[in-house]
């Protein structure tokens, strides 16, 4: 797959024979075959898998360096008619030195030839015994003769792929990961988007965790994608085992990893367009293009080569709601982590105003209990009775008998201050007011009833000495689902960037913490359909769901994360939403009519989020204007509703 920038990457450990390099190569050809079948465009072998990484004094030996020679010749006519770019470690001898090397091939030509920059010598291992260190401090660039081919010499090559651009694959070899300064921080500071790593690492009690560990921080530390070979059982067991441990990280992510002992490949799409956009929105993150003229003047050569473009299904997945940790230990971790932030948030605005009440309009529904459990916690902390806060219902038209009661209910389970105010009559004065039929159930007729409420919150906390807190998600921001100046406003939003599939679950996590009364209440409350409730009940019901109006928060969370977190396409939106909602029937039909109004709504909502009130960020994604997004209320939606146009005829004709 190379639309989309995603990069199909392997990592392998074939079974070797020590100095064997007739047997090594069968079975590399083996790999690269495999590969290619399985369409991977880049494979990393391990650390002088050609010859075993365990030949010790063999390697002083002109018979095994011819050996190799010739065995690295092969494999490069072997690769003429693969559609794949490679890398495999051998010894080389040059200028009277000899290397630990990472050879690098694609298409019958040998790319560059890649020294060891760290070569260990300590217990275990007696590397500078054979070979030499690649210690030039400028880095530059040879010109040698190797396996019948004129190639480049050096640690400081990027090898770009001409049909993807953010395609750059820069390498280094197994120690230099394990020193403070690896050669991979100057490869991406260079542009490097991914690193491969070929390894020869033994394996010991606890190895593992801290080999996993490392990649997992470089990768994060670097935004790249880092593919780690490491030698396998064929090596010899005279004093050390090789384990195979391959690992496939992005950007501190793990893919994909080997099981210890076993020799199967390991491969997954690596997702470049991701990894540029987090490098673009971190300014901190500066290449050496931003610092110097060229690449050439700091010492790097760059290296073209061409990949055929194939349409494949994509190797990887996109959970189908990134905001929500799958796993039931981190959701829970999670979940305590928002609502304690939410609460030190708040906490610290109550402090520095010197406010000892609170005031909230309880509606019965998710948001304005999330914000009420947030409220509680933070007067806990500062050692005040929830008597100071005042929990307000407001029934109005569209009010029912199971979000009125469950309001009561929580604000009775919390000790909270509890008024009733009924907003009827004074909506139907202000009908009368500017001339509005009641019998008329249109916009005006749903935000007269949300500001009446809001007016009557702000009046309230100006009685009590106290602040309004605010209900509204994060996702209702994105939709611009709140009315202007009555639901939008508070005086400090708790909820304000907390998504609408997340907050469902900090409630059932707040639910599991509390007395049996609480959590029968906020159990009942995730069970209700989510609404505004602005129109009347029909039979009782409510009448008014969100979803059938604006469509289902789960996609939206979806978009608003992959369009803002990392500025994908609508296109690549539209197909990885295809991916990550493949096995739901209700959902996946869904996905285009959603996508566009979702576009159209975050474009033409704008103003809303330009005048937000404080509130605490507690994500990755969040739409403050003084924070993370800053956006000019008139955009324009056309390019991105002209890329999802195409991307839907594009399937239509397929």
């Amino acid at each position: 797959m190379m639309r989309d920038g995603l990069v199909r990457v392997a990592a392998a450990s074939p079974q070797i024979k020590v100095a064997d390099c007739d047997y090594n190569v069968i079975q590399i050809e083996k790999t690269l075959i495999e590969a290619e079948n399985q369409g991977v465009h880049l494979l990393v072998l391990p650390e002088l898998c050609l010859t075993g990484y365990t030949c010790g004094d063999l390697f002083l030996s002109r018979v095994l360096l011819q050996a190799a020679e010739q065995a690295i010749t092969h494999l490069i006519s072997f690769s003429e008619n693969l559609d794949l770019i490679f890398t495999v470690g051998l010894p080389v001898a040059v200028q009277g030195q000899l290397y630990n090397t990472a050879a690098v091939i694609k298409g019958g030509k040998l790319l560059g030839l890649v020294p060891k920059q760290n070569i260990p010598n300590y217990a275990e291992f007696y590397e500078l015994r054979h070979f030499t260190p690649f210690t030039n401090p400028a880095g530059a660039m040879v010109d040698i003769c190797f396996a019948g081919q004129t190639t480049c010499f050096g640690q400081k090559i990027l090898f770009a792929c001409s049909e993807v651009p953010e395609f750059k694959l820069a390498v280094e070899i197994c120690e230099d990961l394990w020193v403070p300064q690896p050669p991979s921080i100057i490869h991406a500071q260079a542009g490097a988007t991914v690193i491969a790593n070929l390894s020869a690492s033994d394996e010991i009690i606890g190895k593992a965790d801290y080999r996993r560990l490392l990649v997992q921080s470089q990768s994060a530390r670097l935004i790249c994608g880092y593919v780690y070979a490491d030698a396998g059982t064929g090596e010899s067991t005279t004093d050390l085992i090789f384990a195979g441990h391959n690992l496939i990280y992005e950007n501190g992510h793990r893919l994909t990893e080997a099981e210890l002992f076993t020799h199967d490949m390991i491969s997954v799409d690596l997702d470049l367009q991701m990894i540029e956009a987090e490098r673009r929105r971190q300014n901190t993150y500066h290449t050496r293009r931003s610092d110097l003229q060229s690449l050439e003047q700091y010492g790097y050569r760059t290296v073209e080569f061409s990949l055929k473009l194939r349409q494949l299904k994509p190797k990887r997945s996109w959970p189908a709601y990134p905001f929500v940790p799958a796993n039931v230990e981190v959701l829970s971790e999670r979940c305590e982590q928002i609502l304690t932030m939410q609460m030190q948030g708040l906490r610290k605005r109550l402090q520095h105003t010197g406010a000892k009440s609170a005031v909230i309009g309880l509606s019965g529904g998710l948001d304005s209990t999330l914000a009420l459990l947030v409220t509680a916690r933070a007067f806990d902390s500062l050692g005040i009775d929830h008597q100071n806060i005042t929990a307000i219902t407001m029934p109005g038209f569209g009010t029912t008998d199971r979000t009125y009661t469950n309001a009561l209910t929580l604000a009775r389970s919390l000790g909270t201050t509890l008024r009733e105010i009924r907003i009827d009559t004074a909506v139907l004065q202000h009908f009368a007011d500017i001339g509005h039929d009641p019998n008329t159930h249109d916009v005006t007729y749903e935000n007269a009833q949300a500001r009446e409420r809001t007016q009557i919150l702000m009046d309230i906390a100006n009685q009590t000495g106290g602040l309004v807190i605010g209900t509204g998600d994060l996702s209702e921001l994105a939709l611009g689902w709140a009315t202007y100046n009555g639901d939008h406003m508070s005086m400090y939003a708790v909820n304000a960037s907390v998504p609408k599939t997340l907050i469902r679950h900090l409630v059932a996590h707040a639910a599991s913490q509390s007395d049996e009364t609480l959590k029968t209440v906020l159990m009942d409350v995730l069970d209700t359909p989510v609404s505004p409730e602005l129109l009347p009940p029909q039979d009782g019901q409510i009448a008014q769901k969100t979803e059938h109006l604006v469509g289902p928060y789960a996609l939206h969370d979806f978009f608003l994360y992959y369009l803002v977190r990392y500025g994908f396409t609508p296109a690549k939106v539209r197909r990885i939403a295809r991916s990550a909602f493949a096995g739901d029937e209700v959902l996946r039909p869904q996905i285009d009519r959603w996508l566009e109004i979702f576009i159209r709504r975050f474009f033409s909502q704008q103003f809303k989020r330009s005048c937000l009130p404080d509130g605490p960020k507690v994500g990755s994604v969040t739409l403050s204007p003084r924070g993370d997004w800053r956006m000019p209320s008139d955009a324009s939606v056309d390019l991105w509703l002209a890329d999802l146009r195409r991307s839907i005829e594009e399937d239509a004709h397929a």
